[in-house]
């Protein structure tokens, strides 16, 4: 099993959560975060935004399933076809166990 964590723009979220969901995995946690990539935040005008707004997707997936759910992320999360600074990041780790916690079923 891996976990699959995605940092997308706030507006992409809709359109990989509807795909992720029609693919066969609609299970995915959600959470609002702040931060910055490489570009080390972004100016408009005269003010310098240091942390700008993200939504990271969580997901843990069995690992034959790893390069479809990435392919739906990345091609649901780019902005325009060739991408663009702030687009996001995908992260894969490693799951060792998964418990169910109302029943305390191992597994998937």
């Amino acid at each position: 099993m891996l976990m699959i964590r995605a940092i997308v723009r706030p507006q992409k979220v809709a359109g990989i959560l509807s795909e992720l969901c029609d693919a066969g995995f609609p299970a995915v946690t959600k959470l609002d975060v702040m931060g910055r990539g490489k570009q080390r935040g972004v100016k408009v005008g005269e003010v310098f935004y240091d942390e700008i707004p993200k939504e990271m997707l969580l997901m843990v997936v069995k690992d034959e399933d790893k390069d479809d759910v990435i392919k739906i992320i990345m091609k649901n999360a780019k902005t325009g076809q060739k991408g663009a600074f702030g687009d996001g990041k995908i992260f894969i780790s490693p799951v060792e166990e998964v418990y169910t916690i109302s029943s305390g079923a191992n597994g998937m």
